[in-house]
């Protein structure tokens, strides 16, 4: 596989367009952190670690978030750096996602952190995903 990422936020699309309440997949550090931070923002319900018996495996559970009425809450989960094209931004061209509605995943030097964010604390990086 030669994009993990966007191999992931693929599973999370087709598991909410069938209406799944969780997907399982092969962890990495940098897919939890990502997940973890898509759950801090509101935009799945949890994400966490899953171990085999012996330790000598590991999978991440995500479970998907929906409204009352049934509608997932990602409408849109877009990657936009890839593997062949890299996009970088500084936080004075962080791009604002559906005018404020949504946020980017931007990778830094400080980790994983949204385009608000960014935009914040003065700090540029490569723009991982678009979310709304």
């Amino acid at each position: 596989m030669t994009d993990p990422i966007a191999d992931m936020l693929t599973r999370i699309r087709n598991a909410q367009a069938a209406k799944k309440a969780e997907v399982i997949l092969p962890y990495s550090k940098l897919k939890y952190n990502l997940a973890k931070l898509m759950a801090a923002e509101g935009w799945l319900e949890r994400a966490e670690e899953i171990s085999g018996n012996q330790g000598n495996w590991h999978q991440l559970k995500i479970l998907l978030k929906y409204a009352k009425s049934g509608k997932p809450a990602i409408a849109s989960l877009k990657r936009v750096s890839r593997p062949g094209r890299r996009i970088y931004a500084s936080y004075s061209q962080m791009p604002y996602v559906l005018n404020g509605l949504g946020i980017a995943i931007i990778s830094t030097s400080r980790g994983l952190i949204t385009n608000k964010a960014a935009r914040r604390s003065k700090i540029g990086g490569e723009v991982i995903c678009e979310i709304y």
